[in-house]
């Protein structure tokens, strides 16, 4: 085969010169049309791939954007106030008291000679309760009677003297002055009997200490002495308890009631009892007295609420509830306690309107603890944010993360 370059053979020009004539190359393959048309549709579909691409990228930007945005709204928890009547009642803790509850000392010094009533002895007044010895004021007493006598016999002396003297001076037998020396010195005398007298009376009165006493109806509950035990009394030394008496008959229980419900707490209404000890069970009792002044510190009115107790059922000490009856409220808006913001302007609470925190002032009606009622400040619709944090402030843009306790489903649910 001849190559594209080579040349054909010279033609004899009729001039008789031979000229070469160049080769023509072979003509290109033209495409088909069908050619063409599959040409067109890969330019589509990788057009279309792209395409689909970059718009598939620029949705995940979007939607990254979108949650980034969201993320930086801070998500919130809300409840909507309920409408709920609190009981006309109100249970406040107290302790129970015995109502004369007294410490016994011994007034006189000496050793424990022996006692007779242990704790839980029901005692009644006047009852030998211990017997003390008291050695030297034994024998303080005896030398103070023997002081007594002799000053009474020098008394009686000098009253002799005395009267001698003025019969002697009717007549003229001794001077005026010593009928007045023996005058003064039997008034003397007179003085010394009366100081021995007091002495052996208060003798007497310390040995009689010697026996220990009840001083009320009641029941022993502390022994703090034992046969053979110094006893001391004095102002030199720290008293020595020896029993402990209360009378359980009735009991005494203080209440501090809150400031709010101290207007419904009157005198010689009723009140009642509740003791874990005795399920079921009320003890009733009387409003006895009260402080008639609020205290400053706890802002609660200091109330005595006495209880018959003739079974001794009840004890002193004892942890109890005491429940009093207060005026009806009607009904009003409760929150739960834990949607309550304390700032320095006063209480507030946080409601989301329209995407934004609004920091509501509320005035609280009663407080149940887990939940208080609000007198002031809110309505039913209003979305109140739960576990707010310190640093909620007004204007702030939040997003409500639950759904599911709303006023429609409050109502339907009430339906």
């Amino acid at each position: 085969m001849t190559s594209a370059t080579e040349t054909k053979p010279t033609e004899t020009h009729p001039s008789g010169e031979y000229t070469p004539e160049p080769l023509i190359p072979d003509e290109e393959p033209r495409l088909t049309r069908g050619s063409w048309i599959g040409l067109a549709v890969v330019a589509v579909i990788v057009a279309a791939v792209v395409y689909f691409g970059i718009s598939i990228r620029r949705g995940s930007e979007r939607a990254l954007q979108k949650e980034t945005i969201a993320s930086a709204i801070p998500s919130v928890n809300v409840v909507y106030p309920t409408s709920s009547t609190l009981s006309s009642e109100i249970a406040l803790p107290g302790n129970t008291q015995a109502f004369m509850d007294t410490p016994i000392y011994s007034r006189t010094n000496g050793y424990l000679k022996s006692w007779y009533f242990d704790i839980g002895t029901h005692v009644r007044k006047g009852q030998l309760m211990a017997q003390i010895e008291t050695p030297e004021v034994d024998q303080q007493l005896q030398v103070a009677q023997a002081d007594l006598k002799s000053a009474q016999a020098n008394l009686d002396l000098a009253n002799t003297t005395s009267t001698r003297y003025q019969n002697l001076l009717k007549t003229n037998s001794v001077s005026k002055q010593e009928t007045d020396v023996a005058v003064s010195d039997a008034a003397a005398k007179k003085a010394a009997v009366d100081a021995s007298m007091a002495n052996v009376r208060r003798l007497e009165q310390l040995q009689s200490f010697e026996n220990v006493y009840a001083p009320f109806d009641g029941i022993v509950t502390a022994r703090n002495t034992d046969v053979g035990r110094l006893i001391q009394a004095g102002q030199n030394t720290t008293a020595q308890e020896l029993f402990h008496l209360a009378a359980i008959g009735q009991l005494r229980v203080y209440v501090a009631v809150p400031e709010a419900y101290s207007s419904a707490i009157k005198v010689g209404g009723k009140a009642t009892l509740t003791l874990d000890e005795y399920p079921g069970r009320v003890f009733e009792g009387t409003i006895a007295r009260n402080s008639n002044a609020i205290d400053q510190a706890s802002r609660t009115l200091n109330v005595e609420v006495d209880i018959d107790n003739p079974k001794g059922e009840l004890l002193p000490g004892a942890y109890v509830f005491v429940h009093f009856k207060v005026p009806e409220h009607a009904a009003n808006l409760m929150i739960p306690s834990n949607t309550l913001l304390f700032r320095a302007e006063g209480l507030r609470v946080g409601v989301v309107r329209n995407g934004r925190v609004q920091l509501v002032p509320v005035k609280i009606g009663r407080d149940a603890g887990a939940s208080v009622e609000i007198s002031s400040g809110l309505t039913s619709h209003d979305a109140v944010i739960l576990d707010p944090s310190d640093s909620l402030a007004s204007g702030q843009e939040v997003q409500i993360a639950n759904q599911t306790n709303t006023p429609a489903t409050q109502k339907a649910g009430a339906q």
